[in-house]
């Protein structure tokens, strides 16, 4: 029997028949792994994700309380005041032009044509003074100048007469010289008559005196009589300018004396005047021409435009403040000298201040303070530097930065350090003027 022997390539393919392949990890292989990686990722979820999640819902809880904890307090931004502002003042409106109306003359009072409150034209009669006794002294100052007259006359009479004799003294004098030269007569009696010639030439030099002081005497007079004249045109009393009659002092029949009675008092009132004293802070901004406005307490709705006339350019030392004088047109005389007005004027700021609440400001043995919430809710008490006062707003000078967060009225248990809940307090208006 033949034996069939096995070729080296029948062997060879024979076990390459019989083992597996081995083209890579099975795809259980593959199925396990992916199991094993959810499994360790839900694992590690439970594991750690989720306790984190509690502890920070936990501290978060923690924080929530401990906030709600906090003291709450009101805030409020510090804000920057406008660049321009309004400065209101008070003032009293007085006449641009008042004057007393006195007796020039003295005697009664005939006849009244005014009284308070009339409205009176320049030149216009108020009233006529009788006083009889004004027109004899008229007379005799006249009746004096005749006088002065006459003796002005007689001083001329003389002084021709003077002159007569001053010739004839003259011709003797120079025919007892030509006399004297021919030795007909003797010297002493040249020497007589010259000397009589010198006594009429001072004589004449004598009258001229005479007739200048007469006719001075009757100039004296004469301005007397002037005088009277005027205090008789003064018997007439009329108004010095056009106004209004503020004050009448007298009636028919009184008794009024020359220059101590007074008659009336007048004022001007189309323009009336307003003095202010302006603050030493507001000085140097306040000029000539700047416009104002007058409001009336007792006439709401009603605005009377202005402008500043005049300043005293001087500070009172008392005061500290600048005379501002305000002039107003009062066409329909609804401004009456004496009146109350607020003045407003508009004020321009090169570096305008910033502006507090008025109930944030602490007032400390240290000085004016305010405390400040930063942004991590500590409070912080920082001094100030205060201006103007408006009342609900205060004006600081330094100490503070706009957008900054102030208490409103901070109770003592805001401390320095102290942590605090900030809450927006609701705002109010920010002041258009101030006084």
């Amino acid at each position: 029997m033949n034996e069939i022997h096995p070729t080296e390539d029948h062997l060879r393919s024979e076990a390459a028949g019989s083992a597996p392949p081995s083209s890579g990890p099975s795809r259980l292989t593959l199925l396990a792994l992916a199991l094993l990686l959810v499994v360790l990722v839900v694992a590690g979820f439970f594991a750690g994700y989720l306790p984190r999640r509690r502890r920070e819902s936990v501290l978060a809880a923690e924080s929530k309380v401990a906030v709600d904890s906090l003291p709450v307090v009101n805030v409020q931004k510090v804000k920057r005041a406008e660049a321009k502002t309004s400065l209101v003042l008070p003032g009293n409106i007085q006449a641009v032009t008042e004057a007393p109306v006195l007796a020039r003359a003295s005697g009664y009072i005939k006849r009244r044509y005014a009284d308070i409150g009339d409205r009176v034209k320049e030149g216009q009669v108020l009233a006529e003074i009788e006083a009889p006794e004004l027109n004899q002294q008229i007379r005799q100052a006249k009746a004096t100048v005749d006088q002065a007259n006459s003796t002005v006359e007689q001083a001329e009479a003389a002084l021709q007469q003077g002159h007569s004799n001053e010739n004839l003294a003259r011709v003797t004098a120079q025919r007892w010289e030509n006399l004297s030269k021919k030795g007909v007569v003797s010297r002493q009696e040249n020497d007589t008559y010259q000397a009589q010639w010198a006594a009429q030439q001072a004589n004449i030099q004598a009258l001229e005196k005479a007739v200048a002081a007469a006719r001075n005497n009757v100039s004296a007079v004469e301005a007397n009589v002037a005088r009277l004249n005027d205090l008789l045109a003064y018997q007439t009393v009329r108004a010095p300018f056009a106004g209004v009659i503020t004050l009448r002092n007298v009636d028919a029949g009184v008794l009024v004396n020359e220059g101590n009675t007074l008659l009336f008092r007048i004022a001007q009132t189309d323009r009336l005047r307003t003095y202010l004293n302006v603050p030493q802070a507001d000085a140097g901004s306040v000029r000539v021409g700047q416009q104002a406005v007058l409001v009336i307490p007792d006439l709401p709705g009603h605005g009377f435009p202005g402008a500043v006339t005049r300043t005293a350019n001087a500070l009172d030392p008392a005061t500290r403040t600048l005379l501002v004088e305000v002039q107003v047109p009062n066409p329909g005389a609804l401004l009456m000298p004496g009146m109350y007005a607020q003045v407003d004027l508009s004020v321009p700021r090169k570096d305008p201040p910033l502006l507090i609440p008025g109930d944030t400001l602490v007032v400390r043995s240290d000085g004016p303070q305010v405390a400040v919430v930063a942004p991590d809710g500590r409070v912080h008490f920082a001094r100030i530097q205060l201006g103007r006062d408006f009342g609900d707003r205060l004006e600081v000078l330094s100490g503070l930065e706009d957008g900054q967060q102030v208490v409103v009225n901070p109770s003592d248990a805001i401390r320095e350090g102290a942590k605090v809940k900030p809450v927006a307090a609701p705002e109010t208006a920010a002041p258009a003027s101030h006084s």
